[in-house]
């Protein structure tokens, strides 16, 4: 490390959770590169960072508060922003469940956490349910009892590895950099998927599966397993309810299975081979495929190969999904506040629920943290309704599609100008973020924000201190360190067992394992929209985070050189991406790779700017999780 290099880290909604080297050179340029020193970073980073150093000094940021006078924004100064936001809370104040918080993950960290104490002291109405991945997490609760993952630096001991869904070159460079080398010790790499999320770099076979079906191609190697007598009789005594996942495994031929995903019984074969004759193998799973109507079920089914397989509880398999990014940390103080009878809105039908709400009403929302408008699905209702709030705050840096319709925007700080703690949910190491960058013009952190907010009340709303608080994440069984060792350090690894519900005793509280009780069957489209619209991850940007003028108008579409709806498109005049929901002008893209029934589009641009892909999505639930089901959407392309 360079004399004027500083350690801190990455508070990106990204599973990496990256170690930092910032400094500045004599021209005061900043640079920003993974950490050598950290194990997991090892010296390197994704695009988004590059893409952050932009965000940071870009002519666009908001640095005032802005106060919507009409059609226009007055620049007004803290304090009356301050005091705008304490006489709107206070007149609300005896029906604090009219007020409605909405915290997302635009910057992950313990401070940012502080909204939920604040917000529940208050009594508002928050939110539950997840855009990303809580069916998944539902998912693994409901198999193993609990959410604990094998370490992730383990991947570099199996012998296989299936990749359900996982864009290894977009999502998770660190996760990607494991794979790699577990592939120059030998192992063997499958990706399941759809498509456009994966090249011949990341993997050795590839199977491109009708989407949302994954569920399937698990079932119908779970049935060669017992067909072919592998399942091991451990396996059997392991598990709390094997005769009803049985019968249900034998009422679904191999073959009617493959077929309803889109596959063949060589796919099925090939799958076999890689979970049961290449042990230890790992399975990894996106979170893609967890984001449908039956998408707890489809993380179910592969949670259930990788048992039925032995793979669960041995070093070099297990099955890799998300975990809490706060687990090694001690969150108790933000639940000190008020927590029985909060009304919570679901999070993936926010706009019709903010509709909806009655005794009271929501007249204020509270945004940090989250593009709403832009993420949420069914983003004109969102916006709608949003615009017809009687108070609407925003605190973001920029003018995003919810900013845009905000009453008042309040300036906030951005990663490298705030101080926190961060952790991850790929890894077990907790890092120390140090503020290496002042803010420009009046931006303030989130956490500043609500301390002054909360001075103007009347009862006031008394925060603890950063430093209190940061200490106090600290207190966890599973860390053993103090703040000054972590500023020193930079980051500590958290004291986890290397192999999750090893030997197969799982946290259920008989020890045992649970399959899925039941295998739902696939909708057919409805007619005239014979595609399945994918809004996939981005290589240079998280979500809605991208600078306006780097955004792509029209946004691009790829779909498969077989894609059924290619023969009726004029390629020289304008498309269409088409749902009941609306229309949305693209430019469409050939990409081999893409399985014929799918079209991708990167999701993130904005609708204000011509893109959007959010306002042609239906908002519907998932199964388990209250989760996004962004993908069970049907779609066609036409000439505009």
């Amino acid at each position: 490390m360079g004399s004027n290099e500083i350690i801190t880290a990455c508070t990106m909604d990204c599973p990496d959770a990256c170690s930092l080297l910032v400094s500045r050179d004599s021209s005061g340029l900043v640079h920003i590169g993974g950490n050598p020193g950290h194990p997991l970073t090892r010296g390197f980073t994704c695009a988004k960072i590059r893409s952050h150093k932009k965000r940071i000094t870009s002519p666009d940021r908001i640095v005032h508060p802005l106060k919507r006078t009409g059609s226009t924004w007055e620049r007004i100064d803290w304090d009356t922003a301050l005091e705008l936001c304490a006489g709107k809370i206070q007149s609300f104040r005896t029906a604090p469940a009219s007020i409605l918080y909405f915290h997302g993950e635009g910057a992950k960290g313990v401070l940012k956490q502080a909204g939920h104490l604040f917000f529940s002291l208050l009594g508002a109405s928050r939110v539950r349910g997840s855009f990303c991945d809580s069916a998944g997490y539902s998912a693994c609760v409901k198999d193993f009892g609990s959410r604990e993952t094998s370490d992730i630096e383990s991947l570099r001991e199996a012998r296989a590895i299936l990749n359900w869904g996982k864009d290894l070159s977009r999502s998770s460079v660190h996760m990607a950099s494991l794979v790699q080398e577990a592939r120059k010790s030998g192992a063997r790499v499958l990706t399941i998927s759809p498509g456009g999320d994966v090249g011949r770099a990341q993997t050795d076979e590839s199977i491109h599966i009708r989407p949302g079906t994954d569920r399937f191609l698990a079932a119908a190697v779970i049935r060669l397993f017992m067909e072919r007598g592998a399942v091991p009789e451990g396996i059997i005594s392991g598990s709390a309810n094997w005769d009803a996942f049985r019968q249900v495994i034998m009422e679904n031929p191999v073959d009617a299975l493959v077929a309803s995903c889109g596959c063949t019984r060589d796919d099925a074969d090939l799958v076999y081979d890689f979970a049961g004759r290449l042990r230890p193998a790992a399975s990894i799973i996106g979170a893609g495929l967890q984001r449908y109507a039956f998408g707890g079920e489809n993380v179910r089914y592969i949670n259930a190969l990788s048992f039925i397989s032995g793979n669960i509880g041995v070093r070099g398999g297990g099955s890799h999904f998300h975990m809490n990014s706060l687990r090694n940390l001690n969150l108790a103080w933000t639940r000190s506040g008020q927590t029985r009878g909060v009304r919570l809105l679901r999070m993936p039908v926010i706009g019709r629920d903010i509709a909806e709400a009655t005794d009271p009403p929501i007249r204020m929302a509270w945004v940090d943290g989250s593009n709403m408008v832009n993420q949420a699905p069914g983003s004109r209702q969102t916006a709608s309704v949003f615009e017809q709030v009687e108070f609407t705050v925003v605190v973001d840096a920029f003018m995003t599609d919810t900013a845009s319709r905000a009453d008042l925007i309040l300036p906030c700080t951005l990663m490298l100008e705030q101080e926190d703690i961060v952790a991850s949910y790929m890894h077990d190491h907790v890092l120390y973020v140090r503020k290496v960058l002042d803010a420009p013009g009046e931006a303030r952190s989130d956490f500043d924000i609500l301390t002054g907010l909360g001075r103007l009340l009347d009862p006031t709303i008394d925060l603890p201190g950063p430093e209190a608080l940061l200490r106090e994440s600290l207190k966890s069984p599973y860390l053993g360190t103090t703040l000054e060792e972590l500023k020193e350090k930079g980051s500590v690894r958290a004291h986890r067992p290397a192999v999750a519900y090893e030997g197969c005793a799982f946290d259920h509280p008989d020890g045992k394992y649970r399959f899925p009780g039941s295998l739902h069957g696939e909708p057919a489209p409805p007619p005239g929209y014979p595609l399945r619209l994918l809004s996939l991850v981005r290589r240079e940007a998280v979500h809605s985070q991208i600078l306006p003028r780097d955004q792509e108008m029209p946004p691009g579409i790829w779909v498969s050189p077989d894609c059924p709806m290619l023969g009726a498109i004029d390629r020289g005049r304008p498309v269409a991406l088409v749902t009941p929901l609306g229309r949305l002008r693209v430019t469409l893209r050939i990409m081999d790779g893409i399985q014929p029934e799918a079209v991708v589009y990167r999701r993130g641009d904005w609708m204000g700017l011509g893109g959007g892909v959010n306002q042609l999505i239906e908002p519907h639930l998932t199964d388990m999780g209250t989760g996004t089901a962004y993908y069970d959407q049907y779609a066609r392309i036409e000439n505009d």
